[in-house]
């Protein structure tokens, strides 16, 4: 054991605070896009490609990833409400086998790699194309009242019924309450994309006459997207309600309407066809991190990246965090890389409070080893905190209670804290001679071993000079720096 000759809280803070972005990854289930790679596999196989998944994350220093767990109203983990995916075990309602539960798996895994788990859901998608036949255990057998068929082989559950809105709260509620996940996702599906249906309106003929007898009012477009709205609001502000440190992000298309911006002259009108009305959510902060999909380069005039990403903050009146959807996998080689840095870079720039940045999809970063590895020596080149919600709470942590011993070379650091179901990560700072650096771990870890001296590659050493730990809550808030001089 050494004696610390002071240690110092840090009032005036000294020693330079960690970086703050938000670097998150989509994992696709529905039609075995990125996990499981097929299904039927054992759950073994299953296990070990997630850890795959998770390994190259951490090693490349993101911080979250967004795993799709309910691709077609059944589900990649233990529901009473909805059947086991198809796209899990090949058979829908089939539980893996050996028994696992796989959220509760990803959810640990991501969590030892200090990696945020944000769940991702599909509202109202009922059964997918490539999702196999429909059994006795899907919704469309079970509840189909609920379901339209669309031409093209898709099922939906029809937003304006309201048996349709409870049951997909009572999903999310039923994730929310049973799972330490750390964020809800939605993506861009909410009523179906027209092609879906042929371009044929949407079959919602019953639930539209029941509106009507009910002394409803509303135009029907307008009728469709409050059905939206009320589903937005009501999700946000129970979950808030139920556990306020689960953030809720929504990734809508990428820009809201043909000329907003101005230079979008054509293209798909979510506001119109999805009856999506992704600016008034944000407009009203009914989330606490937006995720438009802005899939096009940097130098498109009619839907450039950073023109987008302008018009959405704009927007973003209520100051919520506007971390984009990149697309990374359009482009090959250098221009892969060149594009996906730019945008990360420009992102960094227009978002410099809380920037951050979501990455369609984890594919590319498996299958080009040269892209990751330019992401990680570029702008990931040191590990990342996510940023902190000012909006839900700025209540600083209570600091760990530290213990240090030399070990040979090493000092080796261990800590504790009296709440640490309240922390999401540790941050270990060490200051060799003058210059400061960290650590950033998952709450699962609590120790780590610092080398005394460290050798450069001119054989010029440095001494160990100082060391802080500190706790950060799951709104991103840090506790006090004690610094303890050695």
């Amino acid at each position: 054991m050494i004696e610390a000759k002071k240690i110092i809280e840090v009032k005036k803070r000294v020693v330079p605070a960690p970086e703050r972005e938000f670097r998150a990854a989509w994992i696709a289930s529905v039609a075995n896009i990125n996990w499981p790679s097929k299904r039927g596999l054992s759950s073994k196989q299953q296990k070990e490609e997630a850890i795959k998944l998770l390994d190259l994350l951490h090693k490349n220093n993101f911080n979250a990833v967004v795993l799709q767990v309910r691709p077609q109203a059944d589900a990649m983990y233990k529901s009473d409400l909805e059947p086991w995916s198809y796209f899990l075990t090949g058979t829908q309602g089939k539980a893996p086998s050996p028994y696992y539960d796989p959220l509760e798996f990803w959810i640990k895994e991501a969590h030892k790699r200090g990696l945020e788990l944000h769940a991702w859901l599909n509202p109202y998608r009922a059964h997918h194309t490539t999702g196999g036949e429909i059994t006795s255990a899907s919704i469309v057998s079970k509840q189909p009242e609920l379901a339209v068929k669309l031409e093209t082989g898709f099922y939906w559950l029809d937003p304006g019924n309201k048996k349709t809105q409870n049951h997909s709260y009572k999903v999310v509620m039923d994730i929310v309450e049973r799972y330490n996940v750390d964020g809800i996702h939605f993506d861009d599906y909410f009523y179906p994309y027209p092609s879906y249906n042929n371009n044929k309106d949407f079959p919602d003929d019953k639930s539209w006459k029941a509106y009507l007898n009910t002394g409803g009012k509303l135009k029907r477009d307008d009728w469709r997207r409050d059905n939206v709205n009320q589903f937005v609001k009501s999700i946000y502000t129970n979950i808030k309600e139920t556990k306020p440190n689960v953030k809720f992000g929504i990734s809508p298309f990428g820009f809201w309407r043909p000329n907003y911006p101005a230079s979008v002259t054509a293209g798909f009108d979510q506001y119109s066809d999805l009856y999506a009305d992704a600016k008034l959510w944000l407009n009203e902060g009914w989330i606490d991190y937006f995720t438009p999909q802005l899939y096009w380069p940097i130098n498109r005039m009619d839907v450039s990246f950073p023109v987008l990403l302008n018009w959405w903050i704009g927007e973003n009146t209520k100051e919520r965090h506007l971390w984009p959807g990149m697309s990374i996998g359009r482009k090959k080689g250098e221009e892969a890389i060149d594009e996906t840095i730019n945008q990360i870079m420009i992102t960094r720039g227009m978002t410099s409070k809380s920037p951050g940045t979501v990455h369609w999809s984890i594919a590319p970063l498996i299958d080009s080893p040269e892209l990751t590895e330019a992401i990680f020596n570029g702008p990931y080149k040191k590990q990342a905190l996510t940023p902190s919600y000012p909006w839900l709470s700025t209540t600083t942590p209570e600091a760990p209670t530290v213990n240090y011993s030399k070990e040979k070379n090493n000092l080796q650091v261990t800590w504790t804290h009296k709440n640490i179901d309240k922390i999401a990560n540790w941050v270990v700072y060490y200051k060799y001679n003058s210059k400061w650096d960290y650590s950033i771990h998952g709450n699962f870890t609590n120790s780590q071993n610092i080398p005394l001296v460290k050798v450069d590659d001119k054989n010029s050493k440095s001494i160990l000079k100082a060391i802080a730990i500190t706790a950060v809550d799951k709104f991103g808030n840090e506790s006090i720096v004690k610094e303890i001089i050695l």
